[in-house]
This record gives C-alpha cells, structure tokens and sequence, in this order.
C-alpha cells in the first residue's frame, strides 16, 4: 500500500500532505526529510481514522514521477481489518468476544505503532469471514 503526496516546497523548507487522507501533513527542511516524515504524519492520521472510527481512505495512484509513502505490511493489515469491521458494523467488543481476548488486547491492535502479531490480524479477519492474500509488486 503506497499513499502519493504533495509537495509544496518554499524558502522555510517542504510541506508534505496527501491527498487521500487530508489530516496528514509533514515538513521538511528539504524534500527528502519531508518524504522520511510523511511515514510518521501518515501513521498519527491514520490512527485519527481508527479513534474516530471512520474508513480509511484506499490510496490513490500516483502519477509517474509523484513521491509515495509506503505503509508496512501489518499497518495495511490493520487498515483493511478496521475498514471491514465498519462496513459489517463490528465494534471492537465483538472482535475482542469473537477472538476470545480481552478488549485491552483489541484496541492495541489499532494502534498504528504496535508490533501487533500477523496472525493476530488474520485471526481477526477470518472472524470477520475474511482473509489476506499477498503478492509481490514491483
């Protein structure tokens, strides 16, 4: 998962935003600090979407040439099993019931940081009747 951003560069240094997800925003003293920053900008809005249980957006594709923020493996994971839960209308206390864990161990999980096990996500996606494919892209 690969979100584009913007650039808008002046004499103060580089702000970086994305397009899909507006609250995301990071600045650089040069295009690359802002590009290395835009990971952690995009991880606190993504987390806004999480704590207001909105849908994250699927990001757009980029133009040639247009910078890109890639999201981890696990994170992507998390993306995809928040937005499902929104759309089967599952709240984190039934995900916890449906996994058989405690509903402190269920709000981790949807903490963008947090070096949630893989299979913790499957097993909770497969809860949901849902499961993960991967490929490989160049």
């Amino acid at each position: 998962m690969k979100f584009p951003l913007t650039l808008e560069i002046d004499e103060t240094g580089v702000l970086a935003g994305c397009p899909d997800i507006p609250e995301m925003h990071s600045v650089g003293e040069s295009v690359a600090d802002a590009i290395r920053e835009a990971y952690d900008g995009l991880e606190s809005a993504i987390e806004i979407y999480f704590d207001c249980r909105r849908p994250v957006p699927a990001p757009s594709r980029p133009v040639p040439g247009q910078h890109t923020v890639d999201i981890p493996a696990l994170l992507a994971a998390k993306i995809l099993l928040h937005n499902e839960m929104l759309a089967q209308g599952i709240k984190k206390a039934e995900l916890a019931r449906r996994l058989n864990i405690a509903p402190p161990n269920v709000e981790r999980i949807f903490r963008a940081g947090h070096k949630t096990r893989f299979e913790t996500v499957e097993a909770a996606l497969a809860s949901l009747g849902r499961h993960i494919e991967i490929s490989i892209a160049s």
